[in-house]
C-alpha cells in the first residue's frame, strides 16, 4: 500500500489533475503486482454505474438552469428587503440567498458561479471592502452543500450505501446552524468597519419581493418537502427540480427552447468531469479493499485509539488535512471505506458521519492550495489566492468551531432524520 499511495502523492504534487493521479497510480500498481488490467476497466465502469448518481447530473442542470432564469436575482432581492437593514446587511442577504439557493444546485461551485457573482456586485457597489465581499462569500458558499439537496451527501451515500434521503435530511440543521455562525461573525465584522445598511424595507416592500421570488423560493420546499413526505426518492427530486425551472424559466421569459442544449453542454462536461473521477476513485479504492487496508487500518487505528473524543477529533484532523489537497468526490471515494467502519466501531451513527465528512471536505473548499471556492473567487475578482485565503480564515475558525459542536452532538444531525423516517 505504500507503494499506490507514494505514487499518488507524488503524482499530486508535480501538479497531476487528482483523477489522473488516482488512475495512474492504481495502474502501476496493478502492473507491479501482476494484477489483471482487465479488472481496471471492469472497477472503473462500476463506480459510475448506480442510479442515485443520476441525482448529480440533474441538480447541476438544475442549478444552471436557474440561474438563466434570473431565479438567483429574485432570490438575493428578497433577503435583502428581508434583513438588509441590520449591521452588515447585504452580508447577511449573502448567507440567507446562499441557504435558499443551496435547496436548488446543491454544489458550492454553482451558489459561488451564479449567485455569488450578483452578491459580490451588490456588496461592492454599497461600499463593502472586497476581502470582506468575497470571504463572505465563499464562506455562505459552502454552506449549500450541506443543506438538501447536496451532491455530496449523493457520494458519500453511493460509497457507503446510507440512506441519501436520510442524509439530505440530516443535513438541514447542521447548515442552518453554519449559517448562523457565518453571520453571527460578519456581523461583528461589519460593526467594526462601520459598514453602512440600508433603511429598513417597508411590509409592502418586503410583500412585492417575496411575491416575485414565490415561485422561486418553492423550489427547495418542493425537493426537501417532496422527500421528506415520501413523493420523491433524491433522483426523482432532482429531476422534478429540472422540470420546476424549466417551468420558472418559461414562464419568466428569460430561457428559451434554443437555451436547452447549451444547458445539456454544459451539464454533460461537468458530470463527466465528476464521473471520471469517480471511476478513477473507485479503482483506487477497490485496490485497497483487496489489500485489506480499510481492515489493517481500521485494527491498527482502534488498537491506538478506543476513545470515542480522541477518535473522532484525530478523523476530523484527517479530513480536514485531506480535504486541503483533494477534492471532496475522490476523497470520499477512497476515505469512506476506510473511515466510515472505524467510525460506526466508535458508535458513530452512519449518517452523523457523513454530515461529519461533508463539512470537513466542505472547509477544504475555503483553504489553499486547491480549495476550488478560492480559485472560483479568484477568477471571478482577480484578487490573489493568498489575499483570499487571509481574509476567509476568521469565517473557516467559527466554521471549525461549528464543526466540533456538532460533531459532539449527534442529535443536530440526527434529530431531523429520526423524526422524519423513524416517527
Amino acid at each position: 500500500m505504500s507503494l499506490l499511495f507514494g505514487l499518488f502523492i507524488i503524482l499530486l504534487v508535480v501538479g497531476t489533475p487528482i483523477s489522473l493521479a488516482l488512475f495512474s497510480s492504481s495502474i502501476v500498481y496493478m502492473v507491479i503486482n501482476g494484477l489483471p488490467l482487465e479488472m481496471a476497466a471492469a472497477r472503473m465502469a462500476a463506480g459510475p454505474n448506480s442510479f442515485p448518481l443520476l441525482a448529480i447530473s440533474f441538480f447541476i442542470l438544475a442549478g444552471q438552469i436557474m440561474n438563466k432564469a434570473g431565479v438567483t436575482e429574485k432570490i438575493f432581492d428578497f433577503a435583502d428587503h428581508l434583513v438588509g437593514h441590520y449591521t452588515g446587511g447585504l452580508g447577511h442577504a449573502n448567507v440567507m440567498a446562499s441557504i435558499i439557493f443551496s435547496g436548488m444546485s446543491g454544489s458550492a461551485a454553482a451558489d459561488v458561479g451564479g449567485l455569488g457573482a450578483i452578491e459580490l456586485k451588490a456588496m461592492k457597489d454599497a461600499g463593502y471592502d472586497e476581502d470582506f465581499s468575497l470571504a463572505v462569500t465563499g464562506a455562505s458558499s459552502i454552506v449549500g452543500p450541506i443543506i438538501p439537496p447536496s451532491v455530496p451527501a449523493v457520494v458519500f451515500g453511493v460509497a457507503s450505501g446510507v440512506s441519501i434521503g436520510r442524509l439530505f435530511i440530516a443535513g438541514v440543521i447542521p447548515g442552518l446552524l453554519l449559517g448562523g455562525v457565518v453571520s453571527l461573525l460578519l456581523f461583528i465584522q461589519s460593526k467594526k468597519r462601520h459598514y453602512p445598511k440600508r433603511v429598513k424595507a417597508t411590509m409592502k416592500e418586503i410583500f412585492i419581493s417575496f411575491r416575485r421570488a414565490f415561485f422561486a423560493l418553492l423550489t427547495p420546499v418542493i425537493i426537501i418537502g417532496g422527500i421528506m413526505v415520501g413523493v420523491f426518492t433524491p433522483t426523482e427530486a432532482a429531476i422534478a427540480a429540472v422540470v420546476y425551472a424549466l417551468i420558472l424559466g418559461f414562464s419568466y421569459k428569460t430561457i428559451t427552447i434554443k437555451d436547452i442544449p447549451d444547458f445539456l453542454i454544459n451539464t454533460l462536461k461537468t458530470t463527466i468531469g465528476i464521473l471520471f473521477i469517480i471511476s478513477t476513485a473507485t479503482l483506487f479504492a477497490w485496490l485497497l479493499t483487496v489489500s485489506q487496508f480499510p481492515q489493517t487500518f481500521s485494527a491498527t487505528f482502534l488498537s491506538i485509539i478506543d476513545n470515542k473524543v480522541v477518535g473522532l477529533l484525530v478523523i476530523n484532523l484527517l479530513l480536514l488535512v485531506v480535504g486541503c489537497f483533494m477534492e471532496t468526490t475522490p476523497a470520499q471515494m477512497v476515505l469512506v471505506p476506510i473511515l466510515l467502519p472505524i467510525a460506526v466501531a466508535l458508535g458513530v451513527d452512519p449518517v452523523h458521519f457523513g454530515i461529519i465528512m461533508i463539512i470537513n471536505l466542505m472547509i477544504g473548499l475555503m483553504t489553499p492550495p486547491l480549495g476550488l471556492v478560492l480559485f472560483v473567487l479568484s477568477s471571478v475578482s482577480n484578487v490573489s489566492i493568498e489575499k483570499l485565503s487571509i481574509a476567509i480564515l476568521p469565517y473557516v475558525l467559527v466554521i471549525l468551531a461549528a464543526l466540533i459542536v456538532i460533531t459532539f452532538v449527534p442529535e443536530i444531525a440526527l434529530f431531523l432524520p429520526n423524526l422524519v423516517f423513524n416517527g
